[in-house]
C-alpha cells in the first residue's frame, strides 16, 4: 500500500468518524447507511448534517478516483450541482446523483 493511497484510506475513516459523532447524541451509537440515501434525506437534513454528508461523500468519491486532496472550490461547486438536481429529483439515490452530476 502506497503512501498516498494510506493516507486516503486515514482520511476516508476519520470522516465517517466525524460524521458518526457529529449526528449521534451523546451515548448513543448511530449507523447512516449512506448507499441507500435519498436525495430527499439530504435536503431535508439540518444544514449541519447535510455539510457533513457532503464532506463524507467527497472523501468517498476522491478515494475511488485516488485523487488525496481537498479541493474546497469543487467542493463546493458539486455540493451546489448536487443540491440543485435533488431539488428537482427527490427520490433518486443519492450516490447515484454524485456520480451523474459531479466532476
Amino acid at each position: 500500500m502506497t503512501k498516498g493511497t494510506k493516507t486516503l484510506r486515514y482520511s476516508v475513516i476519520a470522516a465517517a468518524f466525524l460524521i458518526a459523532s457529529a449526528c449521534a447524541p451523546a451515548g448513543a451509537q448511530v449507523i447512516i447507511e449512506m448507499s441507500v440515501l435519498k436525495c430527499k434525506d439530504y435536503m431535508e437534513a439540518p444544514p449541519d448534517r447535510q455539510e457533513l454528508i457532503a464532506a463524507w461523500m467527497s472523501g468517498y468519491f476522491n478515494a475511488a478516483r485516488n485523487m488525496p486532496t481537498v479541493d474546497f472550490g469543487r467542493f463546493a461547486t458539486n455540493k451546489k450541482l448536487v443540491e440543485k438536481y435533488c431539488g428537482r429529483h427527490k427520490a433518486d439515490n443519492l450516490m447515484n446523483v454524485i456520480k451523474k452530476v459531479t466532476f
